[in-house]
Order: structure tokens, then C-alpha cells, then sequence
């Protein structure tokens, strides 16, 4: 069931706030100005590093063998990547010979979520309503329970155990006859789950943690009854001068049913064993790499928590780098930008750079999105108070906001693309004046256009206002 929550700000109040946030408005313009600048020159200089770097490069044919002559060259080549070293993870007494190890942790939380909706009311008043809802999910941290809005759900949030994220990796890590640096090895993702071999009295001190955290907070849980021990099931002894006088038939009988009480006594073997082995480990479970914290891991409880183990194996990478004795370092282009790259497979030197170059892009309308959305956010923000000041009126205060709202976007697009356009003539001119010319453009229609649109929303405004005048003199 859903909890609400009702709060009122005062007309005063509103108007404050909306004052105070012409700071932040103006804020927010200055830095997606500053953001939109930056992406620009940062795009042009990581594209024309990526040109250099691919025609400066050299494919080294065989990475297991050291040659001289590559000493201070940008190579690209294809080995295996494999190290010798052993890694541990001390907390839980398990290990491998690994390029890395990571330790991923998981609890099973209430999970608070807020939907808020805000009325205008008439006089200036606004009118919010929080609706609260709440949802178990598997989380990457505890969640502080005590917090919750609804009184029903607080301290509702416990763990039975808190287990730290961790990844360690190898210091050593060869690639042919080379070696790779620390930022070539982090680049590796040949993941794959871990073997848990962890003791067995080492499981018993996490199970009997987990119990006691259990009931401190569930309450003692009612153990099972134990396996009772079954009678052994009795063999049918014949001796061989009766058998012998048998018939066919009546031998087969007494075969089959030997082979029943056969198969009856290795399912109780079974059954008794299991129920001996884990008499110890009702709240710790092993899954392939996987380490459970509750009662039931099919059936999760509020508190449950669950780690899991990978590790990353050898695995054949291809390497775009400069040559440095024998190991590796970034290349450093003429405009000192620097670059290094680890992909998994093999790959040629073309296909990672135009990999390179099409992220590059991809970086560039997103910064470029972010940007704007900060500019026109930005100039919102300090021109907000305008709307605000009419929300006497709500339906008034509604088309001026509306009106103030396109008006800042096509500001913010327009100044914009004046930005990216002077940021642009630094580096190609041709592009830098067309995007000025757009500009200039969507400043015109601004300008001469939409002036028009406006006095026609305003006066469709002062035609509702007398009606409502009218009505209300009736």
C-alpha cells in the first residue's frame, strides 16, 4: 500500500526560492557554456591524434620475440596474455592463478521510491504530494531502513553480513615476450566464475554469524526435525540348493525385488548423507561462484546477501601501444594528447582506430546533449522567477511559463551553437561559419517570428481573463 505525504509553500516562499535560484541558474549557464567549449577542442584533438596515430603505427608480426627495432614505436600486435601470478583472497581463504580476481557483493533490501506532483493554487500557493512506495530489490549497498517515510516499513532493513566489494590484480602479466603495464592489464575482460573452495570450518563461523544475525532480527526460527535413521533394508538370502530348485520364473521374482531393496538403500544412503553434510550450513549456500547468505537462495528473505567471485583467465588480446624496453607506454601525438589500448581478440590497427574515432563521435553529441540541456536548464533557472511571480493566476502563470520555456530553449540551442561554432573556427573554419550562419537563422526567427506567436498567446490570455471577469460578475 502506498503512503503519501502532503506539504504547502507559501506564495512568499515560492518567490524566494525562485529569486535564489538565479544563482544557480546562472551557475548552471556558465558551466554548459564552459562544457560545450571544451567538448569541442577536446574532439578536434583526440580526432587528429587518432590520424596520427594511425598512420605512425606498425604491426608487430611476432610479440614473442623482443625485436630492437620497434624500440620507441607506436605497434600494434596480437599474443596471449598470461601470468604466473597467484592472487588470494584472504578473506575468504580462496585463490587462483589469475590476471585478476573481483569480488562482487548483493543484499536483498527494501528499496524506498518517491513520486512527487505539484498543484498551482489560486493565490500563489503550491500544493505537493509525495507518493511512497516500497519494493525488495537486490542492492549494491545496505539501505538505512530507518529513514523511510512510511512508519510501517523503517527498520524493516537488516544484513546478515557486510561483505566489501574488492579486485585485486596481477603485477605481473606477460604479453609474449613482453610485459604489460598496469593500465594495459585493468583493460582485460576475460571474466569467468571462480571455483569456491573455502574451508569448511571457515563456512561454519559465516554460518553461525549469519544465524545469530538471523534471529536477533527474525526471531529463534523452529529447527527441523532430523533425518530419523532407516531401518537397513533386509536382504532376501536363498541358499543355493533351494534356488536351485526353482523355477525360471519364480528367480526372476526374487531378482527384481533384490534390485528394488537395492535402489532403496542407495536413496537412503543418499538422503542421510546430504542431511549429515549440511546439518551445519542452514544459512550458507555455494552455487557455482556464488556465495549465499540466507536460509532459502531460491526464496530470498529482507538481509540476504549474496558474493560473487570471478576472475580473469589468459585470453589472447591485441595491444596498441608504444614500445618501452620490455614493456609498453601510452603514444603521445604532436598536439600532447596520449593514447594506448588493450581490445580482447584479435584486431587489426585500422579496425581500433576507426573503433576509437567512432567513440570519439559518440562522445561528442553526448557531451554536446549535456550541454545544451545545462544551457537551456541554466537560463530557466534565472529567468524562472517571471512565471513565478504571475502563479497568483496559476492559468495565467502556466502560458507565461510556457511562453518562457520557448523562449529559453531557442536561446539556449542559438547561443549554443554560437559556442560550438567559435570553438569550431579554431579548427575548421568552413564548418565553424555554417553552424554561425544557423544560428544567426534561428535568431531571426526568434526575433521577427516568434514575436508575433507571443502577442497572439497574450491576447488569447487577456480574452480568457475578461471571460472569467465576466462569469465571476454574474
Amino acid at each position: 500500500m502506498a503512503y503519501t505525504e502532503t506539504s504547502t509553500t507559501g506564495y512568499g516562499t515560492r518567490v524566494g526560492n525562485s529569486f535564489r535560484a538565479i544563482g544557480s541558474g546562472l551557475l548552471l549557464f556558465v558551466l554548459g557554456t564552459a562544457l560545450l567549449w571544451w567538448n569541442e577542442g577536446r574532439a578536434v584533438k583526440t580526432e587528429k591524434m587518432l590520424n596520427e596515430a594511425g598512420n605512425a603505427y606498425v604491426e608487430m608480426e611476432n610479440p614473442n620475440k623482443k625485436d630492437a627495432s620497434l624500440e620507441g614505436e607506436l605497434i600494434c600486435g596480437t599474443a596471449m596474455a598470461t601470468t604466473e601470478d597467484s592472487l588470494i583472497d584472504a578473506q575468504f581463504g580462496i585463490g587462483a592463478k589469475a590476471i585478476a580476481m573481483h569480488r562482487t557483493v548483493e543484499y536483498y533490501q527494501w528499496v524506498e521510491h518517491a513520486q512527487e506532483k505539484s498543484e498551482d493554487k489560486l493565490g500563489g500557493k503550491e500544493v505537493t504530494t509525495t507518493t511512497y512506495t516500497y519494493s525488495k530489490e537486490w542492492v549494491r549497498r545496505p539501505i538505512d531502513s530507518s529513514q523511510f517515510k512510511d512508519p510501517a516499513y523503517q527498520k524493516k532493513n537488516m544484513v546478515l553480513t557486510t561483505v566489501e566489494d574488492a579486485e585485486q590484480y596481477a603485477e605481473n602479466v606477460s604479453f609474449g615476450a613482453y610485459k604489460l603495464s598496469e593500465s594495459l592489464i585493468h583493460q582485460i575482460s576475460s571474466d569467468e566464475g571462480m571455483e569456491l573452495a573455502i574451508s569448511e570450518d571457515l563456512l561454519k563461523q559465516f554460518d553461525k554469524a549469519a544465524q545469530t544475525a538471523y534471529e536477533r532480527f527474525y526471531g529463534v526460527v523452529k529447527k527441523q526435525q532430523p533425518v530419523q535413521q532407516q531401518q537397513p533394508v533386509q536382504q532376501l538370502l536363498i541358499p543355493d540348493s533351494v534356488r536351485a530348485l526353482l523355477s525360471d520364473s519364480a528367480k526372476a521374482v526374487i531378482d527384481s525385488i533384490q534390485a528394488y531393496n537395492d535402489s532403496i538403500k542407495a536413496v537412503t544412503d543418499s538422503l542421510m548423507a546430504n542431511a549429515e553434510n549440511k546439518k551445519d550450513l542452514a544459512y550458507i549456500h555455494q552455487a557455482g561462484n556464488v556465495l549465499y547468505y540466507g536460509r532459502v537462495p531460491g526464496s530470498p528473505e529482507v538481509g540476504d546477501v549474496r558474493v560473487t567471485f570471478e576472475k580473469v583467465v589468459p585470453a589472447k588480446v591485441t595491444v596498441m601501444a608504444v614500445v618501452d624496453g620490455d614493456s609498453f607506454k601510452p603514444f603521445k601525438a604532436k598536439n600532447g594528447k596520449r593514447f594506448q589500448t588493450l581490445v580482447m581478440g584479435k584486431k587489426s590497427g585500422d579496425e581500433i582506430i576507426d573503433a576509437a574515432k567512432e567513440s570519439n563521435n559518440a562522445l561528442l553529441w553526448i557531451f554536446r546533449l549535456v550541454g545544451i540541456l545545462m544551457v537551456i536548464g541554466g537560463l530557466k533557472g534565472i529567468f524562472g522567477f517571471l512565471s513565478t511571480i504571475l502563479k497568483v493566476v496559476p492559468f495565467i502563470a502556466n502560458i507565461f511559463g510556457w511562453g518562457i520555456g520557448i523562449v529559453c530553449t531557442v536561446i539556449g540551442i542559438a547561443w549554443s551553437l554560437i559556442i560550438i561554432a567559435i570553438a569550431w573556427l579554431f579548427y575548421r573554419p568552413l564548418l565553424g561559419i555554417t553552424l554561425l550562419a544557423l544560428a544567426g537563422f534561428l535568431i531571426w526567427v526568434f526575433a521577427f517570428k516568434g514575436k508575433d506567436k507571443l502577442k497572439e498567446l497574450a491576447a488569447k490570455a487577456k480574452q480568457k481573463g475578461s471571460a472569467t471577469a465576466s462569469v465571476t460578475e454574474v
